[in-house]
């Protein structure tokens, strides 16, 4: 029972803050899901789509299944039907397909606009200049079956934690300005997902409101 009971504490640790666990759930089976279920564990992650597929049709219907991993456009039309969440959305063509997707459905499907605040060039998402230039688009304004509801980040792979402080502050301030500035009816900031097993505390003390975490629940992982 220790997937149920690592549920529970990182609940019980979150709470005071009020932000979200993300249960990340990427090449495990499906027992131990269910445990995580079990512990009434509802929002899990994964960065797959067809393992997303596989999951969402086995498992229980209340799930609220959210898209974590970079998503490519040719296979939005199989998780459309169900998504609760597309977190790394980077760029305008991806959104565009989510919209011609969700609109097929007869959906709005919600989504985060990822944004590049790591010191690795591996890592997906916008820019501050292209953020802002796609967030003041006609583009963006003509999308009507998506909804724009946060930003998602994730921070450089390093042990330096005043790196990711800052990296994950700068991002809270996107969140900010946006929220503040851009009034859209498809723009809404309410989440801001940053905050993986490694760094989780220093996004929850940033302002993070969704942490996603898979090793610390579930053990380390066999690729």
């Amino acid at each position: 029972m220790a997937i149920a009971e690592n549920i529970k504490s990182f609940n019980k640790l979150l709470s005071p803050t009020d932000t979200k666990l993300i249960a990340v759930s990427k090449t495990k089976p499906m027992e131990d899901l269910l445990q995580a279920y079990e512990a009434e564990q509802r929002h899990f992650g994964e960065n797959k789509v067809q393992e997303l597929v596989t999951k969402s049709e086995e498992l229980p219907k209340d799930i609220m299944w959210h898209m974590i991993g970079h998503l490519q456009r040719n296979k939005v039309k199989y998780i459309a039907p169900f998504i609760h969440l597309i977190h790394a959305v980077d760029s305008p063509r991806l959104l565009k397909e989510i919209n011609k997707q969700a609109l097929k459905n007869d959906r709005v499907i919600n989504c985060l606009l990822q944004v590049h605040i790591a010191q690795e060039e591996s890592k997906f998402g916008f820019d501050e200049t292209e953020l802002f230039e796609f967030l003041n688009s006609d583009e963006l304004r003509s999308l009507e079956n998506v909804k724009i509801v946060g930003l998602m980040g994730m921070a450089t792979n390093t042990s330096n934690e005043q790196q990711v402080d800052q990296e994950f502050k700068g991002l809270r301030g996107l969140f900010e300005t946006i929220k503040s500035n851009i009034s859209l009816p498809n723009v809404s900031m309410e989440e801001l997902s940053m905050g993986m097993t490694g760094d989780y505390k220093i996004a929850c003390a940033s302002g993070s409101t969704m942490v996603r975490i898979g090793s610390a629940i579930f053990g380390s992982r066999n690729y």
